[in-house]
């Protein structure tokens, strides 16, 4: 990056120093850190996604019945997705500044902080209506600290990687997903399990929280491990991979930020459509245990760890594109009748979450940055980390408040309507743009 040098903070420098050895760069060591840092952030929001559920309608909306509490602690959800990109716009200043190391740092504090804060949260009975607004604060907090965790090494992966690989390491940065479900969700049902319903909703369920801070502090020092060496710093510039001003990147490359947002929606719909919608519906209209459903969640969980896995050989032999418009495909045909699984018991549950796992792993493994190779070189940091907030916003945001809602008032069929839109939403992006068949396989 032009101009002068970047300040550092002196942990910085400090870190800087520690690696200055001259060690050599191995792809191994940018996908490690690449898993630990996606993990640690979708840990985070999986514990929120199920305190959502099971202790937020009680705790914080007791006053009104279980769908409306529900829905409104769904609502609460959305706003981190909403104010995501407002991070991005604040943490990109602060990362053209200070550098990517002063950045991280800040934001995973942020993040931490907003996490823990959470843990210590009265619920109506102690403050009354504080109670929801402080939620909805931390939560906002959580979205402001997510848009500044963009480190860029999932794009210096890419870039990096063979040309005959780039499925297989397009598929990397996704494995933080299922991981992170399978730990928050062992985590709670421990909890839940060992403890009377009375206790697990007076302390229980803030311990997951206080570990989801404590993940936050080790993901950080293991990315600055890396983002801050000089190796990694004259990598990152050798790629060009250094902030732009947003109002430059989005007057420069609007198009592909709008079309990278709408390519992977199918995906992320049906990441909260097997995520966190099922586990609202069995608590809220079956009397199916909710450890019991956490259980098949977490092996769920398993299952598309290794679609995942299997989506970076896929993509490799019959190309990203193609490999996202037959997910695309097969997620609509999903939404006509898997949902309606769900009131079938326990067995129909199991059947919707491997399958849907399943087909979500294969889907969502190619989802990330599928036209950042389309960036002109100076905006490929930026515009990929604007085009995932806004992936987020329009594909997972509203869906559980909007899937729930249609399947209480027109039953299950009427809750894969949202998904059937992204799965539209993403032919629609494959159909039209051109570039992107040019430039994503």
């Amino acid at each position: 990056m032009s101009g002068d040098p970047v300040p550092t903070l002196t942990a910085e420098r400090d870190a800087r120093a520690l690696h200055s050895d001259g060690h050599a760069i191995h792809p191994g060591e940018i996908a490690i850190g690449v898993i630990i840092g996606r993990t640690s952030e979708f840990f985070d929001f999986f514990v929120y996604a199920i305190a959502s559920v099971l202790v937020f309608p009680k705790l914080i909306f007791p006053f009104l019945d279980p769908l409306q509490g529900t829905l409104w602690s769904f609502a609460i959800f959305a706003l981190a997705f909403i104010t995501r990109p407002v991070g991005t716009l604040i943490f990109t200043a602060v990362d053209r500044a200070y550098g990517r190391g002063a950045k991280l740092t800040i934001a995973l504090f942020l993040l931490g902080g907003s996490t823990a804060s959470i843990a210590f949260l009265p619920g109506y009975a102690e403050v009354g209506l504080a109670a929801p607004l402080l939620l909805a604060l931390f939560r906002m907090g959580q979205g402001v600290a997510l848009g500044g965790t963009w480190d860029g090494l999932a794009s210096l992966l890419a870039i990096n990687a063979p040309s005959d690989k780039r499925g297989w390491y397009a598929m990397i940065p996704q494995l933080g997903a299922p991981l992170g479900l399978f730990v928050a969700s062992l985590l709670f049902a421990f909890f839940i399990a060992a403890l009377p319903a009375e206790d697990f909703l007076a302390w229980g369920w803030r311990y997951p929280f206080f570990v989801a801070f404590a993940i936050n502090v080790v993901a950080l020092f293991a990315r600055l491990r890396i983002v801050v060496t000089p190796e990694y710093a004259r990598l990152f510039e050798d790629r060009e991979l250094e902030p732009a001003p947003i109002s430059e990147t989005v007057s420069a490359d609007w198009r592909i930020i709008v079309m990278g947002a709408f390519a992977p929606l199918a995906s992320f719909a049906m990441f909260h459509m097997v995520t966190v919608f099922p586990l609202s519906w069995v608590f809220l209209y079956t009397e199916n245990s909710p450890v019991d459903f956490l259980v098949i969640e977490a092996v769920a969980a398993i299952v598309g760890t290794i679609a995942i896995v299997i989506s970076g050989s896929l993509a490799d032999r019959v190309g990203r594109r193609t490999l996202l418009g037959s997910s695309a495909v097969a997620i609509a045909v999903f939404s006509g009748f898997a949902p309606q699984l769900l009131s079938s018991g326990e067995a129909g549950e199991i059947v919707f979450m491997l399958f849907g796992f399943a087909l979500l792993g294969i889907s969502f493994g190619q989802s990330s940055g599928a036209l950042s190779s389309m960036f002109t070189k100076s905006h490929r940091y930026t515009g990929s980390s604007l085009t995932s907030d806004l992936a987020w916003l329009f594909g997972a945001a509203f869906a559980p408040l909007i899937a729930l809602w249609l399947g209480a008032q027109f039953g299950l069929l009427a809750a894969g309507a949202y998904l059937l839109s992204g799965a539209i939403g993403t032919l629609v992006a494959l159909w039209f743009n051109r570039e992107l068949a040019k430039n994503i396989d």
